[in-house]
């Protein structure tokens, strides 16, 4: 892709927005994947997108994909099989410019239009503007929104995620994502290495997704770090918790994958909580739940 200049706001050049994935069994059920910005405001300390592997360069700043709801409606136009649609692996497509552009919220409609499903991952409550046309593409197809939760510690979600809606606030956007008819459930990930990786927050998470309504969690008992990602990681843990990045350091090397010391005693109690409270959280599972929406009637929420 190739960045143009556009006004205040950077652009960028693109052919495609709407491409194919590969396996649409391992991520959600998506037969395709969507990202309109480039870049995130969120501050998250662990983001993988910050790798280097994919060049995203001043990537607290984002960037918005020229023409990008023309180019979509040819994508979907020109697409021989209707499928789910996924958004928010690279960049939360809830991010503050989209407030102003309301170019996610095109987007879906141009998934409903052309009778497409969606999936949603983010961790913006501004999630709740587009209920509507939510309920709307879920008459004729499967809808998620999987909303990322990794403490139900506000404090300590200040310190890891500064720019983005606090856990208690997510919490709240999933009861009325669920309570509107929308499949939504927790990605809790990544559970970081000795800063959340304690059974406390697991049970606090599995209890308030249960609590909140919610219908699936995802979960990853680690995270991954690579060139670019690592730097950034361990330059605001040097910032927000002193000494852990020797820790880190000490425990993982170069390595790419960091599963938490805890792992073990972690799933134990994260399994045995599903299983009491009902949630599914293996992927064949969930995609079935997602699958399986019942066909949403237009409510009023507000």
């Amino acid at each position: 892709m190739e960045k143009l200049e556009g006004g205040e706001a950077e652009l960028i050049k693109a052919k495609t927005i709407v491409g194919r994935m590969g396996s649409p069994d391992h991520w959600f059920g998506c037969e395709y994947n969507m990202n309109i910005y480039r870049g995130c405001d969120h501050g998250c300390i662990y983001c993988d997108s910050r790798s280097l592997c994919y060049r995203v360069e001043n990537f607290d700043t984002v960037d918005t994909k020229a023409d990008c709801l023309a180019i979509i409606e040819n994508d979907l136009r020109r697409k021989r099989k209707r499928g789910i649609v996924g958004t928010g692996s690279m960049s939360d497509p809830y991010n503050t410019r989209e407030r102003d552009e309301e170019l996610t919220r095109g987007a879906l409609k141009l998934i409903d239009r052309y009778g497409f499903g969606i999936h949603i991952t983010t961790k913006s409550t501004l999630v709740l503007r587009d209920l509507d046309i939510l309920c709307s593409i879920a008459r004729h197809s499967p809808v998620s929104v999987g909303i990322t939760i990794t403490t139900a510690d506000d404090d300590l979600g200040r310190r890891i995620e500064p720019h983005a809606p606090s856990s208690s606030e997510r919490f709240e956007a999933l009861r009325k994502l669920n309570d509107g008819g929308i499949c939504s459930g927790v990605l809790m990930m990544p559970i970081l290495p000795f800063i959340n990786d304690t059974v406390e927050n697991i049970e606090e998470i599995v209890r308030r997704t249960h609590e909140e309504g919610g219908k699936y969690i995802f979960p990853a008992m680690g995270t991954t770090m690579r060139p670019g990602s690592r730097d950034y990681f361990y330059k605001t843990l040097d910032l927000e918790f002193p000494g852990l990045r020797r820790k880190y350091e000490e425990t993982f090397g170069d390595q790419y994958s960091c599963g938490s010391p805890n792992e073990k005693e972690l799933w134990a109690r994260f399994k045995s909580l599903t299983k009491e409270y009902g949630i599914p959280y293996k992927m064949k599972d969930i995609i079935d739940v997602i699958k399986a929406g019942e066909v949403v009637e237009q409510l009023s929420f507000f």
